[in-house]
């Protein structure tokens, strides 16, 4: 898959994006305030519902998920109110000091990295505080655990008032989710995961409650103001000039993605995890997340062996053409992560792990 002139991804984001999605954004521009805009944003709006599984909207952002993690938390929760973080890792630690900065009142449910957020856990948060609503990270990039989401979401259900926001950035189109029979009120992804497209584009799917507690909000902020999202998205349309390329590829990639279908696609990214596992353990390597929650987008492998991981990212880059990871933030050489994500096939996985098997019988 790789070759001299082209340098694969085998990253946690961005990933490897196909040739045919990129010349999708070569289209002949066209103005974001005309018939053929709402046309394309009509066609991309009834495949993310259908991605999502929601029968809600899904608002579609120029920016990072970054910036849904803001949106969601200042049309979510009031001043007066307090927000709870559910953290086990990098990106969980990261949105709950998002909340800070935007001046929210913050309490934590924490884990050590490498181990699910467990229902229970939220349950006794609950029982003994009001929250507006309950942050839960789907799939945490940095460990490779993908947490409960259905189960957590039943208890968040039983507490009227209490909204479910979740992040799915590097779960969304590669982790089993389905977001209205799992109650969630905010599930909020980015484009360069498992969705296999370029940076630059964000989405979330809202429901009906999260509108509702918006308009009790003063200050919402400006350019992630749901209720402007909403009013725009009912012309088929946004507040801000939207990055129109990248819509032109992800309404092409949502094509794909649902001529696939989405058994299908949840079903290859788990195939493709358990190789990886099965590859991790049988050469000496233990698995950083715990067993039962293993994500199926990225696997974060600890370095038992104390491999020289540096070196080994810099063998494939030179030797096989693949980028590689080196493990993320204060996990970096103590782990490594090995991403099977997007448009990735077990075929490439295969050539990746053979790659790394080079380099371990040479170190």
């Amino acid at each position: 898959m790789s070759s001299k002139d082209h340098v694969y991804l085998v990253l946690p984001g961005p990933v490897e994006v196909r040739r045919e999605i990129l010349d999708a954004q070569a289209r002949w521009m066209i103005g974001h305030r005309t018939p053929d805009f709402a046309e394309l944003f009509a066609s991309i709006q009834s495949k993310l519902k259908q991605a999502f599984l929601t029968e809600n909207r899904v608002y579609v952002s120029g920016s990072s998920g970054s910036g849904l993690w803001e949106g969601a938390i200042r049309n979510s929760v009031r001043d007066d109110r307090a927000v709870l973080h559910l953290v086990g890792g990098a990106f969980s630690e990261r949105w709950a000091d998002v909340s800070r900065a935007n001046g929210k009142r913050v309490e934590v449910i924490s884990v050590d990295w490498g181990r699910a957020i467990t229902p229970e856990l939220v349950e006794d948060a609950l029982k003994q505080g009001e929250y507006d609503a309950v942050c839960l990270v789907h799939n945490e990039t940095s460990t490779g655990v993908v947490n409960p989401v259905r189960e957590i979401g039943e208890v968040v259900r039983r507490y009227e008032g209490t909204l479910f926001l979740v992040d799915t950035v590097s779960g969304f189109l590669g982790a089993e989710l389905r977001v209205d029979e799992w109650g969630i009120d905010v599930a909020l992804t980015s484009s360069q995961k498992a969705f296999a497209l370029p940076p630059g584009l964000a989405f979330a799917a809202v429901s009906d409650r999260v509108l509702e507690r918006a308009r009790e909000i003063e200050h919402r902020g400006f350019y992630f103001d749901f209720l402007q999202l909403e009013k725009q998205l009912q012309r088929n349309n946004t507040p801000s000039t939207p990055p129109v390329s990248l819509m032109f590829a992800a309404d092409a990639q949502l094509s794909a993605v649902m001529e696939e279908g989405l058994e299908n696609r949840w079903a290859r990214h788990t195939r493709m995890r358990d190789m990886t596992i099965q590859w991790a353990l049988e050469r000496g390597f233990d698995l950083f997340a715990e067993e039962g929650y293993r994500s199926p987008t990225v696997t974060t492998i600890a370095n038992t062996r104390g491999i020289d991981v540096s070196a080994m990212a810099a063998f494939m880059l030179e030797q096989k053409g693949f980028a590689m990871d080196k493990g993320y933030g204060k996990l970096k050489g103590q782990t490594f992560r090995i991403p099977h994500m997007g448009d990735m096939q077990p075929e490439t996985l295969r050539e990746v792990l053979a790659g790394l098997d080079e380099f371990l019988q040479q170190a």
